[in-house]
C-alpha cells in the first residue's frame, strides 16, 4: 500500500474495527462467517469497511500467499506461507494454538516436534501438486525450528548435539527447500502488461508534497490541531505534514500536547525579541523560516494552511496549476492595501501585490527565496503604525493585526512572484458556496450560524477540549430540520453542519484514543479543569482585555464560565485563612 493510502486508511481501520467488534446484535456465523461467533475477526471487516471509506479499491492475487496444509494452484510458487490454521502431513500435525504460553524461544534446544523428511513425503503423495503442498507444510515448520535455533544460539545457549533432523537442517537439500522464492517471470511479465492496460500513468511521476501548518503552545490551537489533523488522513492529501510549534521554554516545560501532530519546534515570537511588541501572526512566516532552515526536504512543493481549517480534499500541485515562479493561493480581497499607498511604501512592484492567503501551494524553490522576505515585510508593515487606519489596510480594528497577511503579499511582490488564485479551494462556513464547486478547504475563522445555532472559534480560546474527556462543541442542527425552500441557503447551512460536525467527530476519536473512560461514569459532567488564561493568534491584545466564554459539552450538557469567576475550592480556601488568622489574632491579645 502507498504510504499517502496508508495515511487516510488507518484511522478509520481502527474506528470500524471498534465500531463492528461493539456491533454484537450482529456477530452471528450466517451473517460474518466468523465459525465461532465471537465478533473475532471485527479486525478483518474493520479493514475492509475502512478501505471502501476511503474508497480504496484492492488488487486481489490469489497467489501470492498460502495457507500450509492447501494445495497451490499449479505452476503458481506462493512468496508467504500463513501458518494461522492446523495443518498435517501424514500423522505428523501442527497447530500454533496448542502453542499459545509456550516459552520454546527462551528454552536451549527445544524445537518444533520435527516433521517427515522430503523422502518420506514423497512416498507419500503420487500426484506432484498435493505432494508440493505437503513439501511447503514441512517448509514452514522446518523454516520455524531453524529460527529458534539461531535464536538460542543469539541466547547464548549450548551448541546442541548432533542430530538426523539437526544435520538435515543444515543440509544442501534443506538449503535448496527453502530458497527465496520470486514470482515467475512470465507472472510478472503479464502482471505489468496489464496494469499498462488498467492504469494510464502519467509519463511523469507526480511531485512529491509537504503540508505545514503553525501552532503556539495552548489549549485553543491544540483542538484546532486535532480536528485539522483527523480531516488531513481522510482528504487524501498526499505526502506528510507538520506542525510548526511555536513556544516558549517555559511553555514547553507545562505543555501536554506534543503527541497531536507530527511536530516541528519553533523559538516562539508572539513577543518580539528586539521591539518587545506582542504579535502572535508573526510565528507563521518565522516558523516556515525556521522549518526551511532546519530540516532537509524531498518534496517539491510546499502546502501551508492554517490550524483553523477542516480538509474536505487534496490540494495538489498539479490540479491547481502550480508551478516554479507561480504559486497557488486563495483570495483575500479585503488585502485592500495591495491597491494604495501601503503597497508603495512596502514593496518596489506593488503592480505585482496579490490579495492572497489562506492556502498556500509554492514550489520548494520559491519558498526557501520568499520566507525570509515574508518575516521582513510582516516586521516591516508591523512597524508602520501610521498607516493602520481601516481606509489604508482593511483592518476594521485599525490595530496591524492583518501585518502578517500584507507581509506574505508584499513579500511575494517583491520577487514579483504572481499567484494562479482560486476561489474553488477554500469556503468560510456560513458563506454561499458556487453551484458544483466541491470546496477542498473550510476555513472557521469567522462566526457562523444554522438558525438559532452559531458556532465562533473566539468563543472557545481558553476551554480545554484536547485534555477534558469528551469535550466537544454544540451540535449543529439536523440536517433533516433544515428550510429546503432556498437552494442557496440550504447548502451554505449544510456546509456550516458538516464543518462542525467533522470537529466533534475529530475530538471524540482523539478522546477514544486517550482511553476516556465511559461518560455515563462521570460523576461531574460540568466541571472543568481548565485554569490557565491563554492568549490567542487572532486576537492579540484585544485578547488581553476582553473576556471570553468558554464552553464545554460533554452529551447534551452545556456550560458557560466567564474568566471572571472564581472557583468555589478558591472561596474554601480564603474562608479557612480568614478563620485561622482571626484564632491567632484573639491568642495574640489574650
Amino acid at each position: 500500500m502507498h504510504i499517502d493510502d496508508l495515511r487516510a486508511l488507518a484511522p478509520l481501520w481502527l474506528s470500524k474495527t471498534e465500531e463492528v467488534r461493539e456491533d454484537r446484535a450482529h456477530w452471528g456465523t450466517n451473517i460474518t462467517g466468523d465459525i465461532y461467533g465471537t465478533g473475532w475477526i471485527s479486525e478483518m471487516y474493520g479493514y475492509s469497511f475502512g478501505a471502501a471509506e476511503v474508497g480504496l479499491r484492492h488488487k486481489i492475487n490469489n497467489d501470492l500467499m498460502i495457507y500450509p496444509g492447501y494445495t497451490p494452484q499449479p505452476g503458481v510458487e506462493p512468496i508467504l506461507l500463513h501458518y494461522g490454521l492446523p495443518f498435517s502431513v501424514g500423522n505428523w500435525s501442527f497447530s500454533k494454538l496448542q502453542h499459545h504460553e509456550d516459552g520454546i524461544v527462551y528454552d536451549c534446544g527445544r524445537l518444533f516436534p520435527e516433521p517427515p523428511y522430503p523422502r518420506e513425503v514423497k512416498a507419500m503423495e503420487s500426484d506432484p501438486n498435493k505432494r508440493r503442498g505437503l513439501f511447503l507444510s514441512i517448509e514452514c515448520i522446518n523454516t520455524l525450528n531453524e529460527g529458534l535455533l539461531l535464536q538460542h544460539a543469539r541466547n547464548g545457549c549450548l551448541k546442541p548435539k548432533w542430530s538426523k533432523y539437526l544435520s538435515f537442517l543444515k543440509s544442501k537439500t534443506f538449503a535448496e527447500l527453502t530458497q527465496p522464492k520470486l514470482p515467475t517471470p512470465p507472472r510478472v511479465q503479464f502482471e505489468v502488461a496489464e496494469e499498462r492496460k488498467e492504469i494510464d500513468e502519467p509519463t511523469k511521476p507526480y511531485p512529491k508534497i509537504h503540508t505545514l501548518f503553525s501552532t503556539e503552545c495552548i489549549p485553543y490551537f491544540d483542538w484546532q490541531t486535532v480536528g485539522l489533523m483527523h480531516s488531513f488522513h481522510l482528504s487524501g492529501q498526499p505526502g506528510n505534514i507538520t506542525r510548526l510549534l511555536s513556544c516558549t521554554d517555559e511553555e514547553l516545560k507545562h505543555y501536554k500536547g506534543h503527541d497531536l501532530a507530527p511536530t516541528h519546534y519553533v523559538p516562539s515570537m508572539s513577543r518580539h525579541p528586539l521591539t518587545g511588541d506582542w504579535y502572535p501572526a508573526i510565528n507563521k512566516p518565522a516558523a516556515v523560516v525556521h522549518w526551511l532552515n532546519h530540516v532537509n526536504t524531498d518534496a517539491e512543493y510546499i502546502v501551508i494552511l492554517d490550524a483553523d481549517m477542516i480538509l474536505r480534499g487534496p490540494i495538489t500541485p498539479w490540479e491547481f496549476n502550480a508551478a516554479r515562479g507561480r504559486p497557488v493561493s486563495t483570495p483575500y480581497e479585503y488585502l485592500i492595501g495591495c491597491d494604495n499607498e501601503l503597497a508603495k511604501l512596502h514593496t518596489r512592484h506593488p503592480d505585482a501585490c496579490d490579495k492572497v492567503g489562506g492556502v498556500i501551494i509554492m514550489h520548494i524553490d520559491d519558498l526557501r527565496e520568499f520566507a525570509l522576505l515574508w518575516l521582513l515585510k510582516t516586521e516591516e508593515v508591523r512597524a508602520d503604525r501610521a498607516h493602520y487606519a481601516t481606509n489604508i489596510t482593511g483592518d476594521i480594528y485599525e490595530s496591524g493585526w492583518i501585518s502578517e497577511m500584507y507581509g506574505y503579499s508584499f513579500g511575494a511582490a517583491e520577487l514579483q512572484l504572481r499567484h494562479t488564485v482560486s476561489s474553488e479551494i477554500l469556503i468560510y462556513p456560513g458563506y454561499v458556496p458556487q453551484p458544483g464547486v466541491k470546496y477542498r478547504v473550510f476555513h472557521y475563522g469567522l462566526e457562523f450560524e444554522v438558525g438559532n445555532w452559531s458556532f465562533d472559534k473566539a468563543n472557545w480560546r481558553d476551554a480545554n477540549m484536547v485534555n477534558r474527556c469528551w469535550a466537544t462543541f454544540p451540535d449543529p442542527p439536523d440536517p433533516s430540520t433544515l428550510e429546503k425552500t432556498d437552494e442557496d441557503s440550504l447548502q451554505r447551512d449544510l456546509l456550516s453542519i458538516e464543518c462542525v460536525k467533522s470537529l466533534n467527530e475529530a475530538l471524540l476519536l482523539h478522546h477514544k484514543r486517550r482511553n476516556c473512560p465511559d461518560p455515563t461514569t462521570l460523576s461531574d459532567p460540568k466541571s472543568d479543569t481548565t485554569n490557565d488564561v491563554t492568549s490567542s493568534r487572532k486576537f492579540g491584545m484585544f485578547a488581553e482585555n476582553n473576556e471570553m466564554k468558554s464552553d464545554l459539552v460533554l452529551g447534551n450538557h452545556s456550560r458557560e464560565s466567564s474568566l471572571t469567576k472564581v472557583p468555589n475550592g478558591l472561596f474554601s480556601t480564603l474562608r479557612f485563612w480568614i478563620i485561622l488568622l482571626w484564632v491567632f489574632s484573639g491568642i495574640g491579645l489574650h
